[in-house]
């Protein structure tokens, strides 16, 4: 994520689980909101993860051969060298299998009484189950 610009860090929260994911994206965001986080279950994957009520819907992103797409996910795969290229593309385009990726959940703009605790909260438990 170092090699990324401040636009996708400010959106990269890391190692928040799937149900941490959807109550930040239910209490602070809207349909069309999105996040970055490391994918559970695949190492040095990130998970897209956009809000369209009632659900948060989960893309992907892999890396291979130097670039960055979509895996699997109903989504035609395009390659990008950037996880920031990937994510404007796909905010341009309009995507049938695809929730539109319209407001992008800012980390540095969290009410400061949620962001730093729930962060703790978060990181504390899904290491302590690991």
């Amino acid at each position: 994520m170092e090699q990324e610009g401040m636009p996708i860090r400010s959106i990269y929260y890391g190692r928040i689980g799937s149900e941490a994911t959807e109550r930040l994206l239910e209490r602070f965001g809207h349909d069309g909101s999105f996040l970055l986080r490391d994918s559970e279950t695949v190492r040095g994957a990130y998970c897209l993860c956009v809000r369209k009520a009632p659900y948060v819907h989960t893309y992907r992103l892999v890396h291979s051969d130097g670039h960055w797409y979509i895996q699997g996910s109903g989504v035609t795969s395009q390659r990008f060298r950037t996880v920031e290229a990937l994510i404007e593309n796909y905010r341009r385009a309009q995507v049938a299998a695809m929730p539109s990726l319209t407001d992008p959940l800012d980390k540095t703009q969290l009410p400061n009484s949620m962001g730093q605790d729930f962060f703790y909260m978060e990181l504390n438990s899904s290491t302590s189950t690991q």
